[in-house]
């Protein structure tokens, strides 16, 4: 899976639970706890996400991941990129079927 699509999978995951852990969104994605670490810092890194921790809660480990108008914008074009590869798969499968179906 290239970066494109896990970044789109966590921006995704952090826009409907933005109170996840960091366990949980990486076994929610079926990553490694490192590669969304990777991930979440690079997300950090071009602005995408924000992350707040609660300073009174007991838990220092509690965060809440927050998508920045940059992020929603890049989940916007992640996700039209997304929609279009999807098609161009589709309609070269439709293709590849109808063909099959013209030889025999």
């Amino acid at each position: 899976m290239d970066n494109n699509q896990d970044h789109f999978n966590i921006l995704r995951k952090i826009k409907s639970k933005p109170n996840s852990t960091q366990r949980e969104l990486a076994k929610e994605l079926g990553f490694s706890l490192g590669k969304l670490n990777y991930c979440v810092k690079a997300l950090m890194d071009k602005g995408f996400i924000k992350i707040n921790n609660f300073k009174q809660n007991p838990n220092k480990s509690v965060y809440m991941y927050i998508l920045t108008p940059k992020g929603i914008s890049a989940k916007a074009k992640l996700t039209v990129d997304f929609m279009k590869r999807k098609i161009i798969e589709y309609d070269e499968l439709k293709a590849e079927i109808e063909d099959d179906e013209k030889k025999n």
